[in-house]
């Protein structure tokens, strides 16, 4: 349960996996990241003509990632309902005319949203290079990425066994007591999957022993990579705005704390500074957006503190 003053709000059922999917369409950064952008559910066919129907496609341009969408509730049976859909997607991913499809689509939404085409400006990936970098991506195997109500152990098994990197994220729903249309949704924090099957991503070493999204400010202050107290920087400048400059301090329990509240993730810290500076952006990659005085990110400093933790 949670609750606001007198308000509870009671965990609840998805009245649907539509309703699910809607949620992961409307939220989708928090999910894949804020460098990522959406493409809604569309029809592709595998080598013998077989269609299938994704829920979506989610590309990750920081981390030149995509994902294939999968929305779930853990009701249904993983043998004769996920498993059977996963399968025909990931052979369908592979053809040629897959790749094209969302690529055409990708240059499209570039060339007609503006929030996407500013996440592309944001990375100085020129206009001409756009397909290009969409086309890199696609040529990379797919990420099953399934936004799940929770996680049995046969998914778990069924994840764990297959060849291609799955990750799943539990969301879970939230209603008012007694009033049916107050919702809530609850996602992971910094996009921290439940269930990851991932050895290593691009920016990790295979020899890390745990993975980038386990490590918060507190991991860093004992590895004395951070100092209580300490300043950080960023810098930011909305399009067609002026540069604004922000200062955090780092606090004790690993919180920051900006333009006077406190943040217990770099990322929120750093979504407070741009916001206020005039960005309508809804995440933002706090790790990668604070530096220290020596000019080193939060990354950077992460990576340090991953490839000083021993192997098991």
């Amino acid at each position: 349960m949670l609750r606001y003053n007198e308000t509870r709000f009671i965990k609840s059922p998805f009245n649907s996996e539509s309703e699910l999917e809607q949620v992961v369409i409307d939220n989708y950064e928090y999910l894949f990241g804020p460098n990522s952008y959406y493409l809604p559910k569309t029809l592709i066919r595998t080598g013998d003509g077989n269609g299938t129907i994704p829920d979506g496609y989610a590309i990750d341009l920081g981390l030149r990632k995509w994902y294939i969408v999968e929305a779930e509730l853990m009701h249904h049976s993983v043998w004769n309902h996920i498993v059977p859909q996963v399968t025909k997607q990931i052979i369908a991913s592979k053809q040629s005319s897959t790749k094209q499809l969302l690529e055409d689509l990708s240059v499209d939404k570039y060339q007609t949203d503006p929030y996407t085409k500013e996440k592309f400006e944001e990375l100085n990936i020129a206009e001409i290079n756009v397909r290009q970098v969409v086309r890199n991506i696609l040529e990379t195997d797919p990420i099953i990425g399934i936004p799940i109500d929770g996680v049995t152990k046969d998914i778990n098994d069924w994840a764990n066994t297959l060849e291609y990197t799955v990750k799943l994220w539990v969301i879970n729903k939230y209603v008012e007591f007694n009033n049916p249309t107050n919702i809530i949704w609850e996602f992971p924090e910094e996009q921290r999957p439940t269930l990851d099957t991932e050895k290593a991503n691009e920016n990790q070493s295979p020899g890390y022993s745990i993975a980038q999204y386990d490590v918060d400010l507190n991991d860093l202050i004992n590895g004395g990579l951070l100092t209580i107290g300490e300043k950080l920087y960023m810098s930011y400048k909305p399009k067609n705005g002026q540069l604004h400059n922000y200062e955090a301090f780092v606090l004790e329990d690993g919180s920051l704390e900006v333009l006077g509240q406190h943040y217990s993730s770099p990322s929120y810290a750093a979504l407070a500074g741009i916001q206020d500076a005039g960005s309508d952006r809804k995440t933002v990659n706090g790790w990668t957006s604070w530096r220290n005085s020596d000019n080193r990110t939060l990354a950077d400093l992460r990576d340090q503190f991953l490839n000083s933790v021993p192997l098991p």
